[in-house]
């Protein structure tokens, strides 16, 4: 029995990946690498847009577009494929939060995340929900902390991130907040 050929389906898919990026790590790119592989359309959107210079906000939103893009021309993911971005600030009320977020996104067949919360506003939505397993010791958390204590957070985030980082003295600035 032959099989269907699955991949013009897998190229119609759109898939949104959610996130703060704060900043842009290696396990988000391991993320984007692997949505390539199943994603026809990949659009990244850029959370807590409306959050900044603050200690878990360090990034505003055009300086971490401005980092997952270096990063996805670095890995030739740009411009091989159709990644598009969208920035979504905080909603008080989750289901406005979403709806706002797929109507900035458009017709989207799965969505990935790694946060409970992000997850939990796709529930009973005609969206495929993927789960994001952490790579232990890259986090967000952990590069601010590491840049806060003054320790080499370099190695956690693609070479072009640490590049804009130092382009933008992102490590002092994390540390003076």
């Amino acid at each position: 029995m032959d099989l269907p050929n699955l991949t013009p389906l897998m190229n119609a898919l759109t898939c949104l990946f959610v996130g703060r990026f704060q900043p842009f790590h290696n396990g988000h790119l391991m993320v984007v690498k692997g949505m390539t592989k199943v994603c026809g359309r990949v659009v990244v959107a850029i959370g807590s847009a409306d959050k900044h210079h603050a200690e878990k906000n360090p990034f505003t939103a055009e300086e971490r577009k401005e980092m997952i893009q270096a990063a996805l021309q670095d890995a030739d993911i740009i411009p091989s494929f159709d990644v598009n971005f969208i920035v979504m600030p905080d909603l008080s009320d989750d289901a406005a939060w979403t709806d706002e977020l797929l109507k900035r996104a458009g017709p989207v067949h799965m969505m990935w995340s790694g946060d409970e919360k992000t997850k939990a506003c796709f529930e009973g939505r005609p969206v495929e929900v993927k789960t994001i397993k952490p790579v232990p010791g890259v986090s967000g958390t952990e590069i601010r902390r590491l840049m806060k204590e003054g320790h080499d957070w370099k190695k956690l985030v693609p070479r072009a991130v640490a590049d804009v980082i130092v382009r933008l003295d992102g490590a002092a600035r994390v540390r003076s907040l």
